[in-house]
C-alpha cells in the first residue's frame, strides 16, 4: 500500500470551523497521502486554516461543488482518490480500509454509506429525500449504491480520468452514480458512521432548491442516457391525449356522418404526428447514445488503473 499514491480531495466553502480537523484526521489516517483542499470562494479563513493544518490549498473561482470536482479531477493525478466533504461529519478512520478494498478488489468506486444515531446529523427531510432520489435513480438506471448523495467516496485513477463532469452544483453526486452505472464499473458500498456538524458549522445544501436541482439533473440524465424511455413516454402520452380528443369526434361522425368538431379532429391528428415524431427522435438518439457510451467506455479502458505503477 505504501507504493500507492493517494490524493485526498476536500471541496470547501466556508468551512473554517471544521477544515483543520478534517485535514488532521485524514493525514493521521493516511500519512502517505497528500491532502488537497479546494477553496470555492470562501468568505472566511478556510484557505489559511487548511494551509496551516498541512494541506495543499487550491482555488476554484466557479461557484458550485460540480465545478470544484471538475477542477480537482483535472488538476490532480494519483493512483487512488479519496473525496470527502470538509464539514467533519465523515469518519476518517475508515479511509485506509476503503482504499485497501478498492486496490485489492480492483474496484473503480467505493461509496461510503452513512449511518448515524445522532438526530442532528440529518436536517429535516434530508434522509427521506436521499432515500427517494436514490430509489428513483435505482429504478431508472439500476442500483449502484444505497446512498447516492454521500459526500465520501474513493475512486480509482481510471474512474477519475475518464469522467466527463457536466454538473455545476450538488447534482455532481447523481452524475457520479449514473456514470458508474452506465459504464458498468465495479463499485461497492462501505458502511461508515456519519456525525452531526460541529457547533458553528452550517450546511450549504438547500433542502428544496438543491433537491429540485438534483431532480432536474435526473430528468436530464434520462434524456441523455435513456432517450428511448424519455421520448417514447412522451409519444405514448401524446397518442393517448390525441385519442381522448378524437373519440367524441368519431362518435359524432358515426352517428351523423358529419364532423362538426373539425378543429378538434385537426388538433388530434397534429398531436399524433408529434407523438410519432417523438418516437422517431427516441430511436435516432438511442443510436447516438450508444455511440457516446462506447466512446466513454473506450476512454475508460484506455486509462491506466494506476498513475504510477506500484513496485
Amino acid at each position: 500500500m505504501s507504493d500507492i499514491s493517494v490524493a485526498i480531495l476536500v471541496p470547501c466553502y466556508n468551512e473554517a470551523t471544521t477544515v483543520a480537523k478534517v485535514v488532521a484526521d485524514f493525514k493521521l489516517a493516511l500519512p502517505h497521502a497528500t491532502v488537497y483542499v479546494y477553496d470555492n470562494n470562501s468568505k472566511d479563513d478556510t484557505s489559511a486554516i487548511a494551509l496551516a493544518a498541512g494541506a495543499v490549498v487550491m482555488h476554484e473561482p466557479l461557484q458550485g461543488k460540480g465545478n470544484v470536482v471538475r477542477r480537482m479531477f483535472s488538476d490532480i493525478s494519483a493512483d487512488v482518490y479519496v473525496m470527502v466533504d470538509g464539514d467533519d461529519t465523515y469518519d476518517a478512520s475508515v479511509a485506509p480500509a476503503m482504499v485497501r478494498r478498492l486496490v485489492e478488489g480492483q474496484l473503480d468506486c467505493i461509496n461510503a454509506v452513512r449511518h448515524s444515531t445522532a438526530l442532528e446529523a440529518y436536517r429535516q427531510g434530508h434522509e427521506f429525500g436521499n432515500w427517494m432520489l436514490t430509489t428513483i435513480v435505482a429504478k431508472l438506471f439500476g442500483r449502484a449504491t444505497r446512498d447516492m448523495l454521500t459526500g465520501y467516496r474513493v475512486f480509482s485513477h481510471k474512474f477519475v480520468k475518464s469522467f466527463p463532469v457536466v454538473s455545476k452544483g450538488f447534482e455532481i453526486e447523481t452524475e457520479l452514480t449514473v456514470h458508474t452505472l452506465e459504464l458498468r464499473m465495479r463499485s461497492e458500498d462501505f458502511d461508515t458512521n456519519y456525525g452531526a456538524r460541529p457547533e458553528g458549522s452550517v450546511s450549504k445544501l438547500s433542502t428544496y432548491k438543491d433537491g429540485f436541482k438534483i431532480l432536474w439533473m435526473i430528468f436530464k440524465l434520462i434524456k441523455l442516457e435513456r432517450p428511448a424511455l424519455f421520448f417514447n413516454s412522451f409519444g405514448v402520452v401524446a397518442v393517448l391525449l390525441a385519442l381522448a380528443l378524437f373519440v367524441p369526434v368519431l362518435r359524432d361522425y358515426l352517428h351523423t356522418g358529419l364532423v362538426p368538431r373539425l378543429p378538434t379532429a385537426i388538433l388530434s391528428a397534429f398531436i399524433v404526428m408529434l407523438g410519432i415524431l417523438s418516437a422517431v427522435c427516441g430511436l435516432i438518439l438511442t443510436s447516438v447514445t450508444q455511440g457516446r457510451r462506447e466512446i466513454k467506455q473506450l476512454s475508460f479502458l484506455a486509462t491506466p488503473r494506476y498513475h504510477t505503477r506500484p513496485k
